[in-house]
């Protein structure tokens, strides 16, 4: 799960009335990918039970996904501008559909590896979803409420995570949990029917979630859409202006601070059931898959709050306060386990929630339309640490303990604490006296 890049509602004449249909079918894909996200914290804990695997390998669920994203940001890019964004966002849905019914033949043969490689397609589809989707909804209807429409369609990301979590807590999670002492007693075939009957939970989901995108793809396929969303602007990529943005320490900070925050949000949603069991014992799986829950809702609220709040103070100022409080949460969490320690790691959700558009709307305030299109792919590409620092963070796991795993997340947000710092200081330098 995380929060979208900011409009760009430049170029073309805009129907002065909302096509209603078209308009619905696209927001529904901030929630179709919510759900995606956020099942992968949920398989992150269920294939560590199934396969018996360390923290590191464990993470790797979020390593397949998040490495999706990154190979695939800039080649999704350049698709939509060849093809058109609906053609983009339908050849998105195939993919993600696609990898959720790899699903099925995974389980049946209980393979780790073939689960990664369906997490990496749907990766690849949900890529080309988020880099069409976001000026897809702008050109939606009339350019006076492309901000709105866009806000509206934001909305639904969180509450698609929030199902994702929900599905595989009822639908995933058996509730059937051995300590390594009574799986090691045990026969290899109770092992191995074990391991298959916990690998076969995924199926179904998986199976009507895989049928359900597909589905949404011809719908999509089949209604007809406003021309102008529909028109294709070349596949050239300008190499002066990516090597003049590669050349800018500002947006490369910008890219380094998504890279850290992604990372964060994500090995700390990623690794959350494990720490509220180690942090809690005797906590089952199916319980401490609420505290992600609650972690959304905070992170929902806490982008709202979010916006209020920079209607008075400056994005970065309010960047950098966000980060200094889950710098002091994450650390809590590290030295003092326990229900606090829990709490506070479900809290630091509500000060992760603006951070991804406001590191992005950082990055790219001032620049030419070009940049803003060759640096959104850039800042996409950035999720990868979604992929580094979860595992990362499951090797510090495996080595010194989950609880003290969590100063992982608490270096990122010392990095983007840092970043916004820079960026206010530059701000009220050119402030005249």
């Amino acid at each position: 799960m995380h929060p979208q890049a900011a409009p760009n509602t430049a170029g073309g004449r805009f129907r002065e009335r909302v096509p209603l249909l078209p308009l619905v079918l696209i927001v529904s894909l901030f929630f179709l990918w919510g759900v995606a996200n956020n099942l992968n914290d949920v398989l992150v804990a269920q294939f560590k039970k199934t396969f018996t695997l360390t923290d590191f390998q464990a993470a790797l669920v979020q390593g397949a996904f998040y490495l999706g994203y990154f190979v695939v940001a800039l080649p999704a890019g350049a698709y939509m501008r060849r093809y058109g964004y609906k053609s983009a966002v339908v050849l998105g849905l195939c993919l993600y559909g696609a990898g959720a019914l790899l699903f099925w033949p995974a389980a049946a043969l209980a393979t780790y590896g073939m689960f990664l490689a369906a997490l990496f397609v749907i990766a690849c589809g949900l890529a080309f979803l988020e880099t069409s989707a976001n000026p897809y909804v702008t050109l939606l209807g009339p350019a006076s409420s492309a901000a709105a429409r866009l806000n509206l369609a934001q909305a639904f990301n969180p509450l698609g995570s929030i199902a994702g979590v929900l599905i595989g807590q009822q639908f995933i999670f058996t509730g059937v949990q051995h300590t390594p002492a009574e799986l090691a007693a045990m026969t290899a075939d109770a092992r191995e029917a074990f391991m298959k009957s916990e690998a076969a939970a995924v199926q179904m989901p998986y199976l009507v979630i895989g049928l359900g995108v597909i589905f949404w793809a011809v719908l999509i396929l089949m209604t007809r859409f406003p021309a102008v969303a529909l028109r294709k602007e070349g596949a050239a990529i300008e190499r002066g202006v990516l090597r003049h943005l590669l050349r800018d320490g500002r947006f490369l900070g910008a890219v380094a601070a998504q890279f850290f925050y992604v990372g964060a949000q994500v090995a700390v949603f990623s690794h959350l059931i494990r720490y509220a069991e180690a942090a809690m014992p005797g906590t089952a799986d199916k319980t401490a898959a609420t505290y992600v829950t609650a972690g959304l809702v905070c992170f929902m609220v806490g982008r709202f709050a979010g916006a209020v709040l920079m209607k008075r103070l400056k994005a970065a100022r309010v960047l950098a306060v966000f980060a200094l409080a889950n710098v002091l949460l994450m650390a809590m969490a590290a030295l003092a386990p326990g229900r606090g320690g829990v709490y506070a790691v479900v809290a630091s959700s509500f000060f992760m929630s603006v951070m991804y558009p406001t590191i992005f709307a950082l990055g790219v305030e001032g620049r030419s339309d070009d940049e803003r299109k060759f640096g959104a792919a850039l800042l996409v590409m950035a999720i990868v640490g979604g992929a580094v620092l979860t595992a990362t963070m499951g090797v510090v796991s495996d080595r010194i303990g989950i609880a003290h795993a969590m100063l992982v997340p608490a270096v990122c947000f010392v990095a983007i604490f840092l970043f916004a710092q820079q960026h206010w200081q530059r701000a009220m330098a050119s402030v005249p006296a």
